[in-house]
């Protein structure tokens, strides 16, 4: 039998810790062979903070973390019995390890986020924002467009009593 992969659920927020500790498990009990590699789907986001652009790492599934691993007794006891280790993800006895379709998804998911980080604010059309940065600074206006893939928005700006768009990134604004 092969190494497949599987989901455990740990504690929130003790995702790394729970990953670095089953790492030196691993290590310590020379089971080694058995396992491949642990893995916590993150993906970049960037925010503004104090007015500067901040890059942070946000979890694709918080409180879980994939393991790819040869499932036998002292593979599945020494996951189990990590601390911060509430489960495997699956019914039954023995956890169901998930498809190649579902790894490859997973694996391109955190591909695609590692090219392209996400900005951390969602904007809905018609939201009324406030232009932190550019020649329209301080200026507030609604959300008339927004363009995910580009990062930016078209704001409906009033300047000399009458709406004009402006196209802004998505780190320009703020929501009131």
């Amino acid at each position: 039998m092969g190494k497949n992969w599987y989901i455990i659920h740990s504690y929130s927020g003790f995702e790394k810790k729970v990953a670095e500790t089953l790492r030196s498990r691993v290590d310590a009990a020379g089971l080694s062979q058995q396992f491949g590699e642990i893995m916590i789907p993150t993906e970049e986001v960037i925010e503004m903070r104090g007015g500067k652009k901040v890059v942070s790492s946000k979890l694709f599934y918080p409180g879980y973390v994939l393991v790819e691993m040869d499932m036998n007794n002292d593979t599945w006891h020494l996951v189990r019995s990590t601390p911060r280790v509430t489960g495997f993800v699956g019914s039954g006895q023995m956890p169901s390890p998930l498809t190649s379709e579902e790894v490859d998804r997973i694996v391109h998911k955190v591909e695609v986020a590692a090219e392209h980080p996400k900005p951390k604010m969602k904007y809905d059309k018609g939201e009324t924002i406030k232009i932190t940065d550019g020649p329209f600074k301080d200026f507030t206006g609604s959300v008339d467009e927004i363009n995910d893939d580009r990062s930016t928005l078209r704001v409906m700006v009033t300047i000399f009593g009458r709406a004009t768009p402006v196209e802004l990134d998505f780190y320009q604004v703020e929501k009131l």
